[in-house]
């Protein structure tokens, strides 16, 4: 496995541990990574890709919310919820990834992580998001 999906793997767990638990970001990543010990690099793209996609949480998730016909955001699985988050971020946010990597990448995570009904609708929804906002490139920044 390559050190960017290690690092996207570790992303979702830590993103799965951070909905349920209240608290300082920057302790909760450090206590994390004590019980998840991995290689410096994979660390470090994994801190890179948790706290900038924190920051631009709110833009994440309406996106997903808008492109997700029928689904409401809470109500889906938080595994599923997570996967969209660090690809919607990817697709939107990070251009050190082509679109069709970071769309594979989350399928195949969901694959590992999700239900039997996963890839497919991290699929669907990655693709819509990438047809339809990110061939336009990087969104302008609010923070």
């Amino acid at each position: 496995m390559g050190k960017r999906r290690s690092s996207r793997e570790l992303a979702l767990k830590f993103l799965y541990q951070f909905e349920l638990n209240e608290g300082d970001l920057d302790e909760q990543i450090i206590l994390f990574l004590e019980r998840n010990p991995s290689q410096k690099d994979v660390e470090s793209f994994m801190k890179d890709l948790v706290v900038s996609l924190i920051d631009k949480m709110k833009e994440i998730d309406k996106t997903i919310q808008k492109y997700s016909d029928h689904w409401v955001l809470n109500r889906m699985a938080v595994i599923d919820r997570n996967i969209l988050r660090i690809g919607t971020f990817e697709l939107l946010f990070s251009f050190s990834t082509p679109p069709k990597v970071v769309i594979n990448e989350a399928i195949d995570i969901a694959k590992k992580y999700g239900n039997e009904d996963s890839p497919q609708f991290i699929n669907g929804i990655l693709d819509r998001v990438y047809k339809e906002i990110g061939q336009k490139g990087p969104l302008p920044s609010t923070s």
